[in-house]
């Protein structure tokens, strides 16, 4: 395609109040682009915003009402058009007027009288010009667009290979994959009531309850490497069996870290999946396990996971289990308030009690769950 082919369809917009000016221009451009007049700079900006925009403007300063300059400033203003070329045609020669021109934002500034060669060159590059900003514009969009794509489908692929993996790890543990989606609903919910409270805004950022969502799947990972005669006993716990029961928070820690080996680059959600699955079973008493520590020395990731473990694991049914009402589990959640949890989050659950009974509604396991 020849460059007049495709100049052709491109539209320069001409602001002139002299009609000898306008026609001069007109003429020269007659045949290689489309033209549209405006007398006046209100005119010039009402096709400007219009739905069909020029490509680019030839403005003169020196006019009633509006002058060129104020044009050139509102048109650089708006989203819409500030990227429209402009050139000023005007019989301003100072020096400084034409510095202002280009400080307000126009690409090129020309002095009348014209010589029609110069003009025409100088429309034709900066239409180049315009034209490769446009084609990069579009070629970024689409570019960000599929980054986007691959990026969503990336975490899809990563969030369902998560939830399989918990899934696998409570399956054996005689527990459904609803579990899994309670939990990490427990999680979310929890970390949102608190995210603006003082002690706790630093770190429950939006983007930190997002990667304790995706990590939350992962927090009893190490139940597979319990023997299946301690993991899936009915009863009570000898001494002993509870002791290598108790090694599935330092086997799923351990398993999170082989992984994350595996890959050059560090991969948040793994942290905090390690952070849950390590420390998920301590107490704010300091009786909890592995390393039985206390406090604010849990993780935060630690002390929602073990809210929401332990109210799931309460209204659960098991083979071994009945289970208790949603008002009984709050209960003895309220009660473990600086014994067993942290006594800032059993507050916060308080208050978010009836979401965590509407997400176990919603998540219920059927019978057919329960016998598998």
């Amino acid at each position: 395609m020849a460059d007049n082919d495709y100049l052709k369809k491109q539209t320069i917009l001409i602001v002139d109040d002299t009609p000898e000016n306008i026609s001069l221009m007109s003429s020269l451009l007659k045949g290689l682009y489309r033209t549209k007049v405006a007398t006046n700079g209100e005119k010039a900006l009402q096709i400007a915003f219009s739905d069909d925009p020029p490509d680019l403007i030839l403005l003169d300063i020196m006019m009633p009402g509006m002058d060129g300059y104020e044009v050139c400033q509102r048109l650089k203003d708006s989203w819409k058009t500030f990227d429209i070329p402009v050139i000023f045609l005007t019989a301003k020669s100072q020096v400084e007027d034409e510095q202002k021109g280009l400080e307000l934002g126009a690409v090129d500034y020309i002095t009348k009288p014209i010589s029609p060669p110069i003009v025409l060159a100088r429309v034709k590059t900066h239409l180049q010009l315009k034209s490769v900003r446009d084609f990069l514009a579009d070629k970024n969009k689409f570019l960000e667009q599929e980054v986007a794509k691959r990026t969503q489908e990336v975490n899809i692929i990563q969030d369902v290979t998560l939830v399989a993996m918990g899934s696998l790890a409570e399956t054996r543990d005689n527990e459904t994959g609803k579990h899994i989606r309670r939990t990490q609903r427990y999680v979310k919910m929890l970390a949102e009531k608190l995210k603006d409270h003082p002690d706790y805004a630093h770190f429950l950022t939006n983007d930190n309850i997002t990667l304790l969502f995706k990590s939350a799947p992962l927090h009893d990972i190490g139940k597979v490497g319990i023997p299946d005669h301690i993991l899936l006993k009915p009863g009570k716990f000898t001494p002993e069996e509870f002791e290598i029961m108790k090694t599935h928070t330092t086997l799923g820690r351990d398993a999170i870290l082989a992984a994350e080996a595996l890959i050059e680059l560090p991969v948040s959600f793994l942290g905090f999946a390690k952070e849950i699955a390590y420390s998920h079973q301590e107490k704010w008493d300091g009786t909890g396990y592995p390393e039985g520590l206390s406090g604010d020395d849990i993780p935060v990731s630690g002390r929602l996971m073990a809210i929401a473990d332990v109210y799931d694991a309460l209204i659960s049914r098991r083979v071994y289990k009945e289970p208790v009402a949603h008002e009984t589990a709050v209960s003895i959640i309220k009660e473990g308030a600086g014994t067993h949890f942290d006594p800032d989050m059993v507050e916060a659950f308080f208050s978010v009690a009836d979401q965590f009974h509407e997400i176990a509604l919603k998540y219920a396991d059927t019978e057919e769950d329960i016998k598998k």
